[in-house]
């Protein structure tokens, strides 16, 4: 190489490292910039949660329209404002149903959610707020609910709910709500209902569809019963990884609720259990299926259990107990190259193959230039495509990238089994790319 050439290669270094320079220097400057919206105000003081024997005059008009339904009146009022309800999670499940207990003259909640409030969070988690953006999510559901009725008496659990505080926490409340929708906390939640004798109210929401069913109630069966063994990890999508509609959790999120209600009020029917199945775009939107009964081999709740307290569900599951994306390592690290590594490459102009295997949604919200495109549900039948495209660069090597560093690594294994030795992915996908990177570029 010629002293021309490598001048022209630190030159070109040098700028993108100016750029890269001026754009975190920008970031670091927005994230240090003094807050300008007002000091959150901080509900009073927790008092003592007590039971009362009737409703007073200002209750009596607040929850008038309630009062009037035969299936609720007095004493179904007075069930709710003597019960306790415990929230574990106050995401887009959580959010609509902590509101409407809240409103509807839940004398107690329970809050538990060990996340922070983010903006992405705020097209599904309507009991959050852009004011609140990094606050606990605990505390923000509290202002919340203190908001909207101040005489709710409203505790937030700022803390991870798991086999260490599991009884103790739940312990304290009535009815439990199941509103994390990760695998390891389901079966928390399960088997601390079960060992309490906690009616257990659980749901799911993910893409445009989900599901409602109640567990540990009147005989029924809980969540071991129907899945006794966790599902692969691998196998697990999570809305961070396949997105969701706004309203589908808050759809969800509000019939868990509905369940909680009918459940302290007493006019939940004892019948066969069911699963309520809830689909956005299909018609009918709504079906609800039998559901097999109590089983008498379940490890927790069958005639002679083998799970008598809480376990590491971390290890039970092979997952963490987070909605967050997943990250998978399926590759040694000779077959991956870092985000900057990449980015150098790029910069001096080495030739190879980019191809980006998301979806064509994701694909269309931002990539980067040059890539060649092929889905990771059509790789199998496309690679000759990319083996043709290759040519064009004088067969020079593959990176692969997708928006985590996973799919990426699944195309590379696959190009492995078909002969393709100078493949490679791209370590923490677009994800990375916008954090060590560029700032500038979206994500998502």
């Amino acid at each position: 190489m010629s002293a021309q050439s490598d001048v022209e290669r630190l030159a070109a270094e040098n700028a993108a490292l100016q750029t890269r320079i001026q754009a975190l220097t920008k970031e670091n400057s927005r994230l240090k910039a003094p807050q300008t919206s007002p000091p959150l105000p901080d509900p009073s003081p927790l008092t003592a949660f007590t039971q009362v024997e009737s409703l007073n005059n200002p209750e009596i008009a607040r929850y008038s329209r309630q009062l009037l339904l035969p299936e609720v009146g007095v004493q179904g009022q007075l069930s709710l404002r003597n019960a306790s309800v415990l929230v574990v999670g106050a995401g887009g499940l959580g959010s609509p149903c902590i509101l409407y207990l809240a409103a509807m003259g839940v004398g107690k909640i329970g809050v538990i959610d060990h996340d922070t409030v983010e903006i992405s969070n705020l097209q599904r988690q309507v009991i959050h707020s852009e004011s609140r953006a990094g606050l606990s999510k605990a505390r923000s559901a509290r202002l919340a609910v203190h908001e909207l009725n101040s005489d709710c008496h409203c505790i937030a659990y700022d803390l991870v709910f798991d086999y260490t505080v599991a009884l103790s926490v739940a312990a304290e409340y009535d009815v439990v709500v199941d509103a994390t929708d990760n695998v390891p906390t389901r079966y928390l939640v399960n088997d601390t209902c079960v060992l309490l004798g906690k009616p257990l109210v659980s749901a799911s929401a993910l893409k445009l569809d989900g599901q409602l069913t109640v567990y540990n109630y009147a005989g029924g069966p809980c969540y071991r019963c129907l899945f006794p063994v966790p599902p692969p990890p691998e196998t697990v999508t999570n809305c961070s990884d396949g997105g969701v509609l706004g309203v589908v959790p808050g759809i969800l999120g509000t019939l868990q609720a509905l369940e909680v209600v009918k459940i302290l009020t007493g006019v939940k029917a004892k019948e066969a259990p069911t699963l309520l199945l809830f689909s956005a775009f299909s018609s009918p939107t709504f079906r609800s299926i039998k559901i097999r009964g109590k089983q008498a081999h379940c490890a927790v709740c069958g005639t002679q259990p083998t799970i008598t307290e809480l376990q590491d569900y971390v290890a039970f599951c092979g997952s963490q107990p987070t909605d967050g994306p997943v990250h998978l390592n399926l590759l040694p690290a000779g077959d991956r190259i870092t985000c900057a590594d990449y980015h150098t490459l790029r910069q001096t102009g080495q030739p190879h193959l980019l191809v980006d295997v998301r979806e064509p949604v994701q694909y269309d919200i931002c990539r980067l230039p040059g890539s060649l495109h092929v889905p990771w549900r059509d790789f199998a039948q496309r690679v000759p495509d990319i083996l043709a495209a290759r040519e064009a660069v004088s067969h020079q090597p593959i990176y692969i990238i997708c928006r985590l560093g996973n799919d990426s690594q699944e195309a590379v294994l696959h190009l492995r089994e078909r002969g393709v030795v100078d493949a490679k992915d791209i370590v923490g996908g677009l994800l990375e790319w916008h954090q060590s990177v560029d700032p500038t570029f979206p994500a998502y």
